[in-house]
């Protein structure tokens, strides 16, 4: 076998690239993860806020283009472990309702070809690999499910109150799915101490249940897999029948380099995996690789999400904050038919980040005394699919990304019920004045969440995958991010893009005769 060829090559090492490599490495296959990116320096600038929100520092320089043409910095990050290294490791399982039809208040969000019993198992399989702690029974959405493999992560003094607060006016709040590597019984065991830099900062101490920590490094452990970083992929080239990708085009380092291999998984993130299919054009597929449907890169959803800065009336000291959940407004309200959506705690704030946010001559006092009091929610209400929310890529290979809003008045009823309890939350009842501070919509640059770019479904001429994520047109062909997801639910999307990853390791273990990997694997600590 040529060196450059492969039995899988998989692109994009993130929540399912990487655990995807985690689930065929021990096969003895030889596999092939192509990573754009490098590892995430390790530096102190990892826990700056300064340098992580004032400066973005790590997120990507490349410019994005948006429907009126403006160009912008999308919150994209590319490191080996893709998204993950940034994210806030919220991870839930959607409910057991989104795998079916939902109808909203601006339209229907569809079902998907398999239910969450198809799933739950592989879900159980990713909370072990990525450490999730919770609670069951305390979701009153929660979908069926056995105890979770450790413990919740307590509340700190403020958050506890918080929750009892809740309770009192008749809510459930519950202790949010976290993965992290926490032993709170042992801290000599315990790689996290507890910072206030889990969301949305790398973890200098790997701490973060993140791709990278939890399945691309044990996934070299192995032998088996070779990690290329630093490899962009330009383009997916198939031969004349259009039905097999024969070649792997690669920029490494500004040099082209092709790779080949009987099967080809793409995982680049909702956008980036659509962009590359539309950039793989060719005469065997017109309008892009795998788009005879005409649906790669439409669908394009990111959940309708807000952040809000409540103020405390006492000051919160908490350091980890992202431990509290309410979902008593996913299916609706008693004023209200149509489903609200969730509310989560963010990372806790401080002075720094609400500068990246503020007016420039904000002054830096009152900045701070924000920071002291606040208490800091995401909220988060479905995003619905539209044909017309779409990637597109230009002549140049420059990614547009075309968004409008809808459901949003479910969503701005969700931010006023939040805003409605803040009294009996030892909160004030109004936010501070606007020219500070402000409860605000994440705008088409934040791109978390991202997902639906490259639907699977029964259908050829209405989805792009099939039931197993393989391409309808392209036999060796594979998508195993968030791009396959028909609806997007209105809860984190990790979990989910890392349990259908697993769920498709399975499936080209038995497509290619590869001994099944063992699922009770130790992730390996080091």
């Amino acid at each position: 076998m040529a060196s450059n060829d492969y039995d899988v090559i998989i692109i994009g090492s993130g929540a399912g690239g990487g655990t995807l490599a985690y689930r065929l490495a021990p096969s003895g296959l030889r596999i092939l993860l192509l990573e754009r990116g490098d590892y995430v320096r390790r530096e102190p600038e990892n826990w700056s806020s300064r340098e992580v929100f004032v400066k973005s520092r790590y997120k990507t320089k490349e410019e994005w283009v948006c429907k009126d043409g403006t160009a912008f910095h999308p919150g994209q990050h590319y490191y080996v472990g893709g998204q993950t290294k940034f994210y806030g490791s919220i991870l839930f399982r959607l409910r057991e309702r989104d795998f079916g039809e939902v109808v909203h208040h601006d339209g229907i969000s569809p079902a998907w070809p398999l239910s969450y019993a198809d799933l739950a198992p592989y879900y159980d399989e990713a909370e072990r690999l990525y450490h999730v702690h919770g609670q069951r029974g305390a979701d009153p959405t929660e979908p069926p499910r056995g105890e979770f493999p450790y413990a919740p992560v307590s509340h700190e003094p403020r958050i506890q109150r918080l929750s009892d607060d809740f309770e009192r006016a008749g809510l459930h709040p519950f202790p949010l799915p976290v993965g992290v590597l926490l032993d709170e019984a042992d801290p000599e065991k315990s790689r996290c101490v507890r910072c206030s830099r889990l969301d949305g900062f790398p973890c200098l101490v790997d701490g973060k249940a993140d791709a990278h920590v939890c399945a691309v490094r044990p996934a070299l452990a192995t032998g088996n897999l070779t990690l290329l970083r630093r490899a962009k992929v330009e383009r997916l080239e198939t031969d004349a029948s259009g039905q097999t990708v024969t070649q792997v085009v690669v920029d490494r380092d500004g040099e082209r380099e092709t790779y080949r291999a009987g099967i080809v998984v793409v995982s680049c993130g909702a956008v980036n995996s659509a962009a590359l299919l539309l950039r793989s054009a060719s005469d065997a597929h017109p309008d892009g690789l795998a788009n005879a449907s005409g649906v790669v890169g439409r669908h394009y959803m990111a959940h309708i999400n807000s952040a809000l800065i409540a103020i405390s009336h006492e000051p919160n000291p908490t350091r980890f904050q992202k431990t509290l959940g309410v979902n008593d407004f996913y299916d609706g309200a008693d004023d209200f038919a149509y489903p609200l959506g969730h509310i989560q705690m963010l990372g806790k704030t401080d002075g720094q980040m609400l500068r990246a946010g503020a007016p420039r001559l904000a002054p830096g006092f009152a900045l701070e005394y924000v920071a002291r009091h606040a208490l800091d929610f995401w909220l988060t209400t479905e995003d619905l699919p539209d044909p017309d929310n779409r990637v597109l890529v230009d002549r140049s290979g420059r990614i547009h990304l075309h968004y409008t809003d809808r459901n949003t008045e479910p969503h701005a009823r969700l931010v006023a019920k939040l805003k409605g309890l803040l009294p009996q939350l030892g909160c004030r009842d109004t936010l501070i004045p606007n020219q500070l501070i402000r409860d605000e919509r994440i705008p088409v640059a934040g791109v978390a969440h991202q997902c639906g770019t490259v639907r699977f479904g029964t259908d050829p001429a209405t989805s792009a995958l099939d039931v197993h994520c393989r391409a309808h047109d392209v036999d060796n062909l594979y998508v195993v991010d968030t791009s396959f997801f028909p609806s997007s639910s209105a809860v984190n999307p990790a979990l989910t893009a890392m349990a259908n990853a697993l769920r498709v390791g399975d499936h080209l273990l038995e497509r290619l005769h590869a001994p099944a990997a063992e699922r009770e694997t130790e992730v390996l600590a080091s």
